[in-house]
């Protein structure tokens, strides 16, 4: 039988095992594509919404995914307005999300994925479709959430896009981009750094 004090000095090992555990922050991958109107963007009103099909976008966490795009979209020169019919343009705003679970004896980890957002047509236009990538590779002694977000900038007069992009990457629970909002402002910053970027190339953001 385990004594009370052994019992104690195991507890305090895991804890310190869990503590001492190095937190992982992959970099951000970013895909864009620009239509055949460029000189219409980053300029005029804008209006920030989900994009259709969305069953999420009256929850907190898509207000925090709303609100980091809108800000992001007022730097590069846009006038953000509110209501989906409030401007010449329309960003919509589609998320993916999902948690991959640390690596079990055997070598192979158990994947949870949680859908937010929808993903109705998007890509379909100018070519960056839907894609989930849970290969992780960072620190699978913990938790890894995944996440990303996918924006298409169009015409309220349209369903043509004028310019289409996607980010996404992961994080372990232990880091500073394991909450919502701080992974809303990483995505949303790394997806419009140089907007409207190199049409149809991907690349890392740090």
């Amino acid at each position: 039988m385990r004594t009370p004090a052994l019992v104690s000095a195991a507890l305090a090992a895991l804890l310190l095992s869990a503590c001492t555990t190095p937190a992982y922050v992959s970099p951000v991958e970013v895909t864009r594509f620009t239509g055949s109107a460029p000189a219409q963007l980053g300029r005029g009103p804008i209006a920030v919404t989900a994009a259709p099909g969305d069953t999420g976008a009256d929850s907190l966490e898509f207000s925090l995914y709303r609100n980091a795009v809108a800000a992001e979209l007022g730097r590069i020169g846009y006038n953000v307005v509110g209501g989906s019919g409030g401007g010449a343009q329309v960003a919509e705003i589609a998320l993916e999300r999902g948690v991959q679970a640390p690596l079990v004896p055997g070598g192979r980890s158990p994947v949870s994925v949680g859908v937010g957002g929808g993903t109705g047509g998007f890509g379909s236009g100018l070519g960056v479709g839907v894609g989930i990538n849970l290969g992780g590779g960072g620190n699978r002694a913990t938790e890894e959430l995944y996440r990303q977000l996918r924006v298409t900038i169009r015409s309220t007069n349209s369903t043509t896009p004028l310019w289409e992009g996607r980010a996404n990457f992961s994080a372990s629970t232990n880091s500073d981009y394991a909450g919502e909002q701080a992974a809303a402002g990483r995505l949303a910053q790394a997806l419009f750094a140089g907007f409207p970027g190199e049409s149809g190339a991907t690349i890392e953001v740090k």
